[in-house]
């Protein structure tokens, strides 16, 4: 940014002259005679050619310097004191020099433009983080979120709170109640031209209610949108479950309840998140159920969400977790025209332990590393593939996953031996002597432990009156064994083992989305008791997973593997900010505009297709003094 920094520019002296001028040619001389004045420039005083006045020869020297007396007052505007008003030819002169000096002020800087400043009273002001901002703008206009609101009715303010919203859960995620004050450090009010001083809260929760009944209708379009941007396969539905827990009891809530936790909070009443992606990760449909349900009950519900929001493709493939293995399950699926792909639950896989003790048959799927981490170790996975009847069952063995199965084995070994001494102790206490309220204690013990229970000989003996617990050494081993293992299974008799394991290994998305959502977007724990708003709550955590997954896969596409969490971090640096130039003549200049942005900005912002310049500068004036 250039700024003119003068004392005195483009002022009249307090006179002017004559300049004469010979040029030979053809062996003529010819004169002509040059109105002159003296201006102050940066570098001292230069000699500035007014215009020229032809040959003056044949006038006497009295007449020149009237005419040029009656000139310049007539271009200082005393022309009535020196008769000049009345004069044509001092006017077709006049005429000349104002021309020539519009054409100078389209070249070159005007007056009007070159200011007097102080450099040490010059200062900025208002700085506010604009780099991750502006990113998640330009992918929210890019995935037209605007034009998806305003089709639903949603107003234009509200269109704009609702980007803040999201923007906010992407870059640095706070409670509503904590949201104003974040907006008021950000670059948002210069990036979305909203207003955002003096509002709480309650605005927010407003917002909060105008997006809920409009929420499957707004990822319905979203959907469609990606798949034409991205050129998104429709022919895989990832799906799993999930849960997020409360702070506080959420009386006002039916669907918080008390159930299995995956983020060890047992304590605190919880609702499930049902999530499908896509083979590339976007998501395809959420729903939000009661907190104490089943993850396999849950599955129809997502399926009609599916087939609600993009119609279900005939012949595609549903892939599903052991939690949803169950006949019920998949024959849901296929009445639906679907394929599916389950992992086995572990009693249905040791059935299989004489095929994963066989060696033969076994092929290693060829593995490539990261770009972003060459040097990376993948873990060595083996598969080979049955046919029985419709089904084709894949098995499975990963090297890094047998320290994985034989550290949660020890762990579970461990808090049932303690179990075990703790009922052995009731007993032997005289605590617990009814034989079949010892043979239901001993019953729930093996299914709390269904993976280790199965290698303990547990046997009471009502005579003696003792509880004796002892290692069936062959079953331990036989479990053991399985360690790495899984078992697939699917309806599927046109894949190969190796392209049913990398399918089935695209639902690692699934769990990466929802890290994702607990973690860089804070999407827990949940503050709010009203179920529209946690549904809301949770429905905007989605939309910045949206753009997560819409900037990491257009980066993806360029060769470029970094994360969106490294990316803020970086964009973090680039600014807006208000440059502040106090005058001489007691007036202030405010110039609002953003940082030059650094080369790592610049290669983000290549990257990504949008441009490096955030705002174009704005520029007011005030009376005062700065």
């Amino acid at each position: 940014m250039n700024f003119y920094c003068i004392i005195e520019c483009y002022v009249i002296s307090s006179g002017m002259y004559l300049r004469q001028a010979k040029r030979q040619y053809k062996g003529k001389t010819y004169t002509n005679y040059v109105l002159v004045e003296s201006v102050r420039t940066p570098k001292g005083p230069r000699q500035k050619t007014v215009c020229s006045l032809g040959d003056l020869s044949p006038r006497p020297r009295e007449d020149w310097l009237k005419l040029v007396r009656k000139v310049e007052a007539a271009l200082s505007s005393q022309d009535e004191m020196f008769e000049a008003k009345d004069d044509p030819e001092v006017q077709e002169i006049v005429a000349k020099v104002e021309a020539k000096r519009g054409q100078d002020s389209a070249a070159a800087p005007s007056a009007s433009n070159l200011i007097s400043v102080d450099p040490a009273e010059v200062k900025t002001e208002r700085h506010r983080a604009a780099g991750a901002v502006h990113v998640g703008h330009q992918f929210w206009q890019r995935l037209g979120l605007d034009q998806i609101l305003a089709d639903l009715g949603l107003d234009q303010r509200s269109q704009k709170l609702s980007c803040a919203m999201a923007l906010n859960r992407l870059i640095a995620p706070a409670s509503e109640h904590a949201m104003p004050a974040w907006f008021r450090t950000t670059a948002l009010e210069d990036i979305l031209g909203l207003d955002l001083e003096d509002h709480g809260e309650d605005w927010l929760y407003r917002q909060m209610d105008k997006l809920e009944p409009h929420r499957h209708k707004i990822e319905q379009a979203l959907v469609a949108r990606e798949r034409s941007l991205f050129n998104l396969d429709p022919k895989v539905y990832l799906y799993d479950v999930t849960s997020t827990y409360f702070e506080g009891q959420a009386l006002a809530n039916p669907k918080a309840k008390l159930g299995y936790s995956r983020d060890k909070r047992s304590d605190c009443k919880q609702v499930l998140i049902g999530l499908a992606l896509g083979r590339e990760g976007f998501p395809l449909g959420h729903e939000i159920f009661a907190g104490n349900r089943q993850d396999r009950s849950t599955l129809d519900e997502m399926l009609n969400r599916l087939q609600a929001n993009l119609g279900l493709k005939k012949g595609a493939t549903v892939v599903v977790d052991r939690g949803m293995a169950y006949e019920q399950n998949l024959e849901e699926i296929t009445s639906r025209g679907l394929h599916y792909l389950v992992a086995m639950r572990q009693s249905e896989r040791d059935a299989w332990l004489n095929d994963f003790a066989d060696d033969t048959d076994f092929a290693e799927v060829h593995r490539t590393n990261s770009p972003l981490n060459p040097g990376q170790r993948k873990s060595v996975v083996k598969v080979k593939s049955q046919r029985q009847g419709d089904h084709t069952f894949v098995l499975c063995h990963s090297s890094g996953r047998v320290e994985k199965d034989r550290a949660i084995r020890t762990q579970q070994e461990a808090r049932l031996k303690a179990d075990l001494e703790r009922l052995k102790a009731r007993i032997d206490k005289g605590k617990l002597v009814k034989p079949v309220k010892i043979g239901e204690a001993i019953g729930r013990l093996r299914e709390r432990y269904p993976r280790v229970a199965p290698g303990w000989q547990i046997d009471y003996d009502a005579d003696s009156k003792t509880l004796s617990i002892e290692l069936d050494q062959p079953r331990y081993d036989r479990i053991a064994a399985l360690d790495g293992c899984y078992l697939l299974k699917t309806d599927r008799s046109d894949l190969s083992a190796d392209e049913i394991w990398r399918c089935y290994s695209l639902l690692t998305q699934v769990e990466s989305a929802f890290r994702c959502l607990k973690s860089p977007l804070a999407e827990r724990p949940i503050f709010h008791h009203l179920e529209r708003r946690v549904d809301t709550h949770i429905f905007l955590a989605l939309l910045a997973y949206h753009l997560v997954t819409a900037i990491e896969t257009t980066l993806r596409r360029k060769g470029c593997h970094h994360s969106w969490a490294s990316l803020r971090q970086t964009l973090s640096s680039h600014q807006i900010a208000t440059i502040v130039l106090p005058t001489t003549q007691k007036a202030t200049l405010r110039i609002r505009r953003c940082s030059t942005a650094e080369p790592e900005h610049r290669q983000i912002y290549r990257l990504l297709d949008i441009p490096h310049q955030i705002i174009a500068p704005v520029k007011t004036w005030s009376d005062n003094p700065a």
